[in-house]
């Protein structure tokens, strides 16, 4: 039975829909709750990784500690050849801990906003069942290059690199296509604060009525997830 290790960085950034593909596939899923001072696992205790949200900064060690031992857990487990999910926060560590800098996007994206594939996307297959243009979930105000070695695979009108795929199993993706509607409302309810008026950050009323996207984003989640799985990536 393979296993899946998910690192929480606070208690409303969960993973979503992962935990119902997981279940669909007969997979065992544990987390480590790292806010709350949850033990990291040992490297061999899984098979996927999955690095999720959370409201903080790569760059907030002072402040979370725990930050420096889960940079180089993420770092041990891309090097001993897992697959490796980042979503938002969590690809953002990945891509630090693959030497690319992290640094503010100069406006924040909230909201559904749609994603458009990168010219090298076709050298990453699995970029293939994200449809061109999809309306997708984003909550984040920095941004990271894309890694030296990995395929850039999609952008948005607000942010460049919303997506990248290194070394055919590390997955980095700047948006939620995790989010379910509770999901959703937790993430309002606990940031809403940042839900200040500018050009790529939609109302809380306009956020509520694009629920209609979540279930095409979650079939997408899934569909990453079932090619990672089956290391059919490039077809």
């Amino acid at each position: 039975m393979k296993r899946i290790q998910v690192i929480q960085h606070v208690p409303f950034e969960t993973p979503g829909c992962i935990i119902h593909w997981a279940e669909d596939m007969g997979y065992t899923v544990a987390a480590a709750h790292l806010y709350r001072g949850d033990k990291l696992p040992e490297i061999s205790d899984f098979d996927l990784l999955v690095v999720m949200g959370g409201p903080m900064s790569v760059h907030d060690t002072a402040i979370h500690p725990w930050l420096k031992d889960e940079k180089k857990f993420i770092h041990a487990s891309v090097s001993s050849g897992k697959n490796v999910v980042g979503i938002c926060l969590g690809a953002q560590l990945i891509a630090e801990v693959l030497g690319s800098r992290v640094r503010s996007n100069g406006e924040r994206e909230i909201g559904w906003h749609r994603i458009f594939r990168s010219d090298e996307s076709s050298g990453a297959g699995i970029f293939d069942v994200i449809p061109d243009g999809s309306e997708v979930f984003h909550w984040h105000g920095e941004t990271f290059d894309i890694p030296h070695g990995a395929v850039h695979g999609f952008s948005s009108d607000c942010c460049r690199n919303q997506a990248f795929l290194f070394d055919k199993r590390v997955l980095g993706l700047q948006f939620h296509l995790e989010v379910t509607p509770h999901l959703l409302h937790e993430m309002i309810d606990n940031c809403r604060g940042e839900l200040l008026p500018s050009e790529y950050v939609q109302e809380e009323e306009l956020i509520i009525s694009g629920m209609k996207h979540i279930r095409e984003n979650n079939s997408v989640m899934y569909a990453l997830l079932d090619k990672l799985d089956s290391a059919d990536i490039h077809s």
